[in-house]
């Protein structure tokens, strides 16, 4: 990682700018949140079960939708993020919801310094963030480091064949990327725009890396983890094609009669 400076900081420009954003954007509906909803998906909450009192550490954490969701059902919650707009925003709708949670503003491979060597029940990382990581054997020692003895980690991301496809339609799909992203990342896909496109991608340059799920367990496994479970699954929480079918947990998979993909998926971990 000795270009740490060029990705971090192009990385960590592009979500400062994207945080304000993001807060008034309809696709992740602040209102409705302070209203009552719940961020997490279904199967989230099922897998990890009952979490009254347990304390969670939520990883890139943004403005914090996700971690205070987990502290409605119970959850003590720390939420760490390298945007301090983000992190300011997520502290701000904490108290505006009248939510008991910390934030803490860090780079997530500085995370187990940044909470003072606490430990964690649960190590939570949401959808989208391990794009932004280059170094998955120094990310799976923290999450380690972060976990206490009997710990679990829960992680909910992007599968990486999803990021190799492109095409407007599901039947015109295409091979457009690599399964193995060089040990330099890529630069070419351009800033977040998923939830805002008022900036046009290009305007906010970024490195991002698509780990295989190889990667990512082999990582885990070497750190000291015991890996518990690795659903694959057919569903996506954006709706990449208008013919895509929503399904009874508010995701969309393929439209019947096309092939299904892997597009998500779900890990367990847990610390011995």
């Amino acid at each position: 990682m000795s270009d740490k400076p060029s990705w971090h900081e192009k990385n960590r420009a592009m979500w400062d700018v994207k945080a304000p954003l993001h807060l008034v954007s309809p696709g992740y509906d602040v209102a409705g949140f302070k209203a009552g909803r719940n961020q997490l998906r279904a199967h989230e909450i099922v897998d990890l079960g009952d979490v009254s009192g347990k304390e969670l550490i939520h990883l890139q954490c943004h403005f914090g939708l996700d971690t205070l969701s987990w502290a409605r059902l119970g959850a003590r919650v720390t939420g760490l993020d390298f945007s301090a707009p983000a992190v300011l925003a997520a502290t701000d709708l904490a108290r505006q919801t009248g939510i008991d949670a910390t934030f803490v503003t860090s780079d997530v491979y500085d995370a187990a310094a940044a909470v003072g060597g606490r430990t964690f029940d649960i190590v939570y990382t949401g959808v989208g963030a391990l794009c932004w990581l280059p170094d998955m054997n120094g990310w799976a020692r923290v999450v380690h480091d972060l976990l206490r003895p009997g710990g679990q980690l829960y992680l909910f991301e992007f599968h990486p064949v999803k990021w190799m496809i492109e095409g407007s339609a599901p039947n015109s799909i295409e091979i457009r990327d690599s399964y193995f992203t060089p040990p330099e990342g890529c630069s070419e896909f351009g800033g977040v725009t998923y939830m805002d496109s008022s900036i046009p991608a290009a305007a906010t340059p970024t490195v991002q890396w698509s780990h295989p799920l190889g990667e990512v367990v082999t990582a885990l496994a070497q750190a000291g983890l015991r890996i518990e479970s690795l659903r694959e699954l057919d569903r996506d929480v954006l709706h990449q094609w208008e013919d895509m079918v929503r399904t009874e947990d508010g995701m969309y998979r393929m439209p019947p009669n096309t092939p299904s993909l892997p597009l998500m998926y779900s890990l367990r971990a847990r610390r011995p």
